[in-house]
C-alpha cells in the first residue's frame, strides 16, 4: 500500500526540468523565425536596391544616308576657344603699384587696368626737357645773330685800331726823313717800322671780326644747332612715351580671362619663366568672338569645305543651338593624329558659352532652297517604345535619368526628337513600368 502511495507522489524536480526544456525550445524557435525574417527582408531590400537590367541604345544623329532628310554631313566634337586671345604686356620695366581688374571682369577699350611705379621715368623726362631747353636757347642765339651793341663795339674797336695805324704811319714817315738826314739812328727807324706793321695787322684783324659780327653765324653752325635741338626733342618724346607706358590700358573691349600679376611684383619686357619677373599682366579676349576648334579625321575631311555651315551645341546646355560656319581650315595636317584642324566661327554667341567648353558641331550638307539654317536641325530618331509622356530615360553614371523631350512626327526611322537630345546619349529602350528617376540600372547583355 505504501509503495502504491509513493508512485502517486508528484516529483517536483522532474517537473522543473520539463519547464526549462520547454522555454529553451521556444527561444530556439523564435531565433530561427527571426533569422528567417531577416533573410527575407534582406532579399526584398536587395531586390529593391539591385540595378534593373535594361536595354540601352546609343542615340545617333542621322546623316545623309540615314534617311534623316540629308541635312547632316558630319558630326564632330571639339572645344570652344576665343578667336583672338590677347596677353596684355608692359612696354617698360617696373614694379606694379596698382591693378584694377579681377578675373572675369569686363573692360572697355582704353580702360586703365594696371599702373607701374613712375618716379624714375618722371625724372628722365625732366632731364630731357632741361637739355632741350638749353639747346633751344643756343639755336635761338644763332638765329637772332649779333646784337646791335656787339656790332657797335666791334666797330669802335676797329676805329681805334685804324687811328693807331694812322698814327704809326705818320710817325714812321717822320722817322724815315730824320734817318735820311742823319739825325735819327737807323735802329729807331726799324722799331718804328715794326710798330706800324703791328698796328696795320691789328686793324686788319678787327676789320674781319667786325664783318663776322655784322654778318652773324655761319649756316652750318645753325644747322648743327638745329639738329641738336631735334635730337633733344626726340629724347623728350621718348621719355614722355616711357612715362605714359607705365599706365597699361585695355587694347580692346572684352573680358579678363586671367590675372597674372599682383601689386608689388616686377614686370619685364622680355621672356621670363614661371618665377621672377612677369612678362604680361592679364589675358584678355572678346567673348563675342568665339569659335569651335576641332580635329577632323583625314578620312572625314573630304566631307567639309571652307564656309560650310553647321549647328553648334555644348554638353553644358544641350538644348541651346548656335549657328556657325567653317572660318579656317589648317593648311597642314597632323601626321601623329591623322587629323586636320578646322575652326568654326559661332555667329551669335551668348552668355552661356565659355572658352574651353566641350562643343559638338553638326555640319550641314547641301542647303535646301529658301530654308533657314535654324530650321535645318540634326535629325535624331528614337524608337517609339523609348518615349513616354514626352520623356525618355537616359543612363548617366549607372542610373536612369528622366530627360524631357519634344517629339516630332513619326517615320519609319522612329520618332523624330525636335528638342531634348543632341546625340550620343545612352537611351533606355522599353523601360520597365516600375523604373523611376534615379534608379540604378545596368545594360542588358
Amino acid at each position: 500500500m505504501e509503495a502504491d502511495l509513493n508512485k502517486l507522489r508528484i516529483d517536483r524536480e522532474e517537473k522543473r526540468d520539463t519547464s526549462s526544456s520547454r522555454w529553451t525550445s521556444r527561444l530556439i524557435v523564435a531565433g530561427v523565425l527571426l533569422l528567417v525574417g531577416l533573410g527575407a527582408a534582406y532579399l526584398v531590400a536587395d531586390r529593391a536596391l539591385a540595378a534593373s537590367e535594361v536595354e540601352v541604345r546609343r542615340v545617333a544623329v542621322a546623316s545623309s544616308g540615314d534617311g534623316g532628310g540629308g541635312d547632316v554631313a558630319l558630326n564632330a566634337t571639339g572645344y570652344i576657344v576665343a578667336a583672338h586671345r590677347i596677353e596684355v604686356a608692359a612696354k617698360v620695366v617696373g614694379k606694379v603699384s596698382w591693378i584694377g581688374v579681377e578675373k572675369g571682369d569686363r573692360v572697355t577699350e582704353g580702360q586703365v587696368i594696371v599702373r607701374l611705379e613712375d618716379d624714375e621715368y618722371r625724372a628722365q623726362l625732366d632731364q630731357a626737357r632741361g637739355n632741350l631747353g638749353n639747346l633751344q636757347a643756343k639755336l635761338d642765339q644763332l638765329l637772332h645773330g649779333s646784337r646791335p651793341e656787339e656790332v657797335a663795339q666791334a666797330m669802335a674797336n676797329l676805329n681805334v685800331a685804324k687811328a693807331d695805324e694812322e698814327n704809326a704811319r705818320l710817325t714812321l714817315e717822320r722817322i724815315r726823313k730824320l734817318a735820311a738826314d742823319g739825325v735819327m739812328a737807323t735802329q729807331n727807324l726799324d722799331d718804328t717800322q715794326g710798330r706800324y706793321g703791328q698796328a696795320a695787322a691789328r686793324t686788319k684783324a678787327l676789320d674781319r671780326a667786325y664783318e663776322l659780327v655784322r654778318i652773324g653765324p655761319r649756316q652750318e653752325e645753325i644747322d648743327a644747332a638745329r639738329a641738336q635741338v631735334q635730337q633733344a626733342r626726340g629724347q623728350v618724346d621718348l621719355a614722355q612715351t616711357n612715362l605714359n607706358n607705365t599706365v597699361i590700358r585695355a587694347p580692346i573691349t572684352g573680358t579678363i580671362l586671367e590675372r597674372n600679376v599682383e601689386r608689388g611684383e616686377f614686370l619685364t619686357t622680355g621672356f621670363v619663366g614661371d618665377r621672377g619677373a612677369k612678362g604680361y599682366v592679364v589675358s584678355l579676349a572678346d567673348l563675342n568672338d568665339l569659335e569651335v576648334e576641332l580635329d577632323i579625321s583625314q578620312s572625314d575631311f573630304a566631307k567639309l569645305r571652307q564656309g560650310q555651315k553647321g549647328i553648334v551645341t555644348t554638353d553644358a546646355y544641350p538644348d541651346r543651338k548656335y549657328e556657325g560656319y567653317i572660318r579656317e581650315v589648317s593648311p597642314e595636317g597632323n601626321r601623329q593624329k591623322a587629323t586636320v584642324q578646322i575652326k568654326v566661327k559661332i555667329v551669335k554667341p551668348d552668355f552661356y558659352l565659355r572658352p574651353e567648353m566641350n562643343a559638338s558641331v553638326a555640319f550641314l550638307g547641301e542647303e535646301r532652297p529658301n530654308e533657314a539654317i535654324t530650321e535645318s536641325r540634326p535629325s535624331i530618331y528614337v524608337p517609339p517604345s523609348a518615349v513616354h509622356n514626352n520623356a525618355v530615360f537616359v543612363v548617366l553614371e549607372g542610373r536612369a535619368v528622366v530627360r524631357q523631350v519634344r517629339p516630332g512626327p513619326a517615320s519609319p526611322q522612329g520618332i523624330r526628337i525636335e528638342q531634348g537630345l543632341v546625340g550620343g546619349e545612352d537611351l533606355i529602350v522599353n523601360p520597365p513600368a516600375t523604373l523611376k528617376n534615379g534608379d540604378k540600372v545596368r545594360q542588358k547583355v
